[in-house]
């Protein structure tokens, strides 16, 4: 069992940053996959970003070249920075974890954390 737990979070102006935490519990965290997902009012949730086990980062396009996903297996922690913010930028953002290599299906990812809101004001 895995357990997710989201941070960072929070209301920003549009252009600022933020950094969201995804700290997971359990022993497999270093071969898992780790994605994150964001869900806006009214839209499907959709794929942002995912890093594999070796480190490699996947980004969807409308955030590629300004948010930046990292992992530290010793702290159990995925981050999403993300720069550049825009409003339409804001979602509930999720963390998951999983095994598979189609890092953008989310039907295949195993665990999931409760969210954090990132809100950006225009």
């Amino acid at each position: 069992q895995v357990q997710l737990v989201e941070s960072g979070g929070g209301l920003v102006q549009a252009g600022g940053s933020l950094r969201l935490s995804c700290t997971a519990s359990g022993r497999t965290f270093g071969s898992q996959t780790m994605g994150w997902f964001r869900s806006a009012p009214g839209k499907e949730r959709e794929f942002v970003s995912a890093i594999g086990w070796t480190g490699g980062g996947y980004y969807a396009d409308s955030v590629k070249g300004r948010f930046t996903i990292s992992r530290d297996n010793v702290k159990k922690t995925v981050y999403l920075q993300m720069n550049s913010l825009k409003p339409e930028d804001t979602a509930v953002y999720y963390c998951a974890a999983g095994n598979s290599p189609i890092v953008s299906r989310e039907s295949l990812y195993d665990y999931w954390g409760q969210g954090t809101q990132v809100t950006v004001s225009s």
